[in-house]
Parts: structure tokens; sequence; C-alpha cells
């Protein structure tokens, strides 16, 4: 069974920085694309950045220039380096992969891990 394991959610103060990763428990064989969302509490969860296939990131407006996606083919391992946090980035995160993992195509999500960004 296919699992995507996230870690690295935490408190941490305004300006600080976290780094997530989502790790696969099998090998990814292909992607569509991977991706970070989140959600508030009270809000609908909203992609914050992904890769597609052909490599291109793309990121929400809110983290432009502050997060940055990547992966790691070698450890079946996406991650998420979240800069200069603010309160408002406060959520819980889902990592997200679509495509083939383990032999099996599908859409896979993580377990979610919160990240709070407070004084």
């Amino acid at each position: 069974q296919v699992r995507m394991v996230e870690s690295g959610g935490g408190l941490v103060q305004p300006g600080g920085s976290l780094r997530l990763s989502c790790a696969a428990s099998r090998t990814i064989f292909s992607i569509i694309h991977m991706g970070w969302y989140r959600q508030a509490p009270g809000k609908q969860r909203e992609l914050v950045a992904r890769i597609l296939s052909v490599g291109r990131t793309q990121y929400a407006d809110s983290v432009k220039g502050r997060f940055t996606i990547s992966r790691d083919n070698a450890k079946n391992t996406m991650y998420l380096q979240m800069d200069s946090l603010k309160p408002e980035d406060t959520a819980v995160y889902y990592c997200n992969l679509m495509g083939t993992v383990g032999g099996t195509r599908g859409d896979y999500w993580g377990q979610g891990t919160q990240v709070t960004v407070s004084s």
C-alpha cells in the first residue's frame, strides 16, 4: 500500500524557516505533478506549490519568493522549504502526488503536518 509520510511541521516564530518533507513508501515511477496544499481552520484547502511533470514549478502568489518546492528522486521524497514565515502561513500542510507509485497510478495524499507561525 502506498503511503506519503509527512514530517517537518512545528511551531516557528514569524520570519523563521521550516522544511517539510514528504516521503513515498514506494518507488515513484512517474509524476503528473507533485504539490503542497494547506488548509487553515475554517478555510478551504488551497494549492501552495507544485512541480509539473516537465519540471516546471508553480507557486501561489502569497508564497512566491518565500517558499521553494523540490524533490529528491533517489529518496522518493519531496520538500517544501519555507522561509520568512508569516502568521498567515499557519495551516495544516498536505503533500500530494499524482502519478505512478509502486506500479500503481493514482492520486496520493500525505496525512498532513501542522505549521504554526506565532510569536
